[in-house]
């Protein structure tokens, strides 16, 4: 893989530390800024909201730009939002910095998805996008856990403080990484330079034609089973806390032991995949996804034993991850004819999952189910997700890998 893949992936591990770290900082902000834990909850929702609003928004104002000019400017702009929430007194001031930087990660993801499949051979893009992803997985590894512990001992402001500084070598490598406006492409592994345009400068199709390509069913099938698993993922991970504690018992310091666990789980699953999707989509579907449905029903079942959860979490953080990005990378493949809109399109579809998700899960938390409901609610969504790919696997997931017509 291209070395400019990794430099993009390490803005993504900046922009994933930042995204999911807020949820265990959310009490110590409320009480920093004299506000109630529900009131600074909106910070998660606001970030949510900016970016699928953000991902085909940001995408559209940046198609004429070069790659790397958007690139840079986005990454950036998400650095200064953190500048800015670590210095501010007002909540206002803060939850509209969440916007903002919502709406530049999705941004840049968006871009970077459409750079990364530009980078690589039109039949390696699913192991464009693991190599992408992994930052987002990376984050939840170390970024994550990282952020606790740096807010549990020097405030919330210094996580902020952090992400802003790791801004700074993520605009670095999207300088030196990401190829310049140029009459060439970039040479391919193992190859030599080319006469096609290089990544970000290829000629743009009009933006109605790219739009209009969401009225393709496939693309459109994907990008809802894309949603769904994201949705079923998010659903338990952001309550994974309760459920490690109450439910099953176990002190506050598993905790991130727990997540941790999920992180690994997830890295595994991506880098697997990204092995598997771009030539065999049908595998991992067809196998990953029975299997999934089936560990979301094992970890309702037997979360209150500790010997058990544990591996689940792991497990489930690598089919979820797998299954995820493979679908993820369908949506590139379909989505071949919208080029400049492509990467919006898939990040669209994890955003709406990851915003969606939660508040279904939230829904059920007063149930009978108690801390278990957000994990029924994942099996009922992948069991949904399933129900329809399964039967279209062969039309979701030709065996050669490539889009559909």
């Amino acid at each position: 893989m291209p070395l400019p893949l990794y430099l993009l992936a390490v803005a993504v591990f900046a922009m994933g530390t930042s995204e999911f770290m807020l949820a265990g900082l959310v009490p110590d902000i409320a009480t920093g800024l004299d506000v109630s834990i529900g009131v600074a909850g909106l910070l998660t929702s606001a970030f949510a909201v900016g970016m699928v609003v953000g991902a085909p928004l940001m995408a559209a104002l940046a198609r004429r730009w070069p790659a790397r000019a958007a690139l840079l400017g986005l990454v950036l702009v998400f650095a200064v939002t953190h500048v800015v929430g670590a210095l501010t007194t007002s909540f206002a001031v803060l939850l509209a910095t969440r916007v903002v930087a919502a709406l530049a990660n999705a941004g840049f993801l968006a871009v970077a998805l459409s750079t990364a499949a530009a980078l690589v051979a039109p039949d390696r893009k699913g192991r464009a996008l693991a190599v992408l992803l992994s930052g987002t997985t990376v984050a939840t590894i170390a970024g994550v856990p990282g952020g606790a512990v740096l807010g549990a001992l020097l405030g919330w402001r210094a996580t902020f403080w952090a992400i802003a500084l790791l801004c700074l070598p993520a605009a670095y490598g999207v300088v030196r990484g990401v190829p310049a406006p140029a009459g060439t492409a970039p040479a391919a592994p193992g190859g030599t330079a080319g006469t096609a345009p290089a990544a970000g400068t290829a000629a743009r199709s009009p933006l109605r034609g790219e739009i209009a390509q969401l009225a393709r069913p496939r693309l459109a099938l994907v990008m809802l089973l894309g949603a769904l698993v994201n949705a079923a993922t998010f659903a338990t991970f952001t309550f994974l806390a309760p459920i490690v504690t109450d439910t099953a018992g176990l002190g506050e310091l598993w905790v991130p032991v727990v997540l941790v666990l999920f992180g690994v789980g997830a890295f595994s699953g991506v880098t697997l995949a990204g092995r598997l999707s771009d030539r065999r989509p049908g595998i991992v579907i067809a196998i990953g996804g029975p299997l999934l449905l089936l560990g979301w029903v094992a970890s309702a079942t037997l979360a209150a034993r500790p010997v058990a959860l544990l591996p689940l979490v792991f497990v489930q953080g690598m089919l979820s991850f797998a299954l995820g990005s493979t679908l993820i990378a369908r949506v590139l493949y379909e989505a071949a004819g919208a080029p400049t809109m492509g990467g919006a399109y898939a990040t669209a579809a994890l955003n709406i999952g990851a915003a969606g998700g939660p508040v279904v899960a939230a829904a059920t938390l007063g149930a009978d189910a108690g801390d278990l409901g957000p994990v029924w609610v994942s099996g009922f969504l992948v069991a949904v997700a399933l129900l329809v790919a399964l039967p279209l696997l062969r039309v979701i997931a030709p065996q050669d890998g490539r889009a559909s017509r």
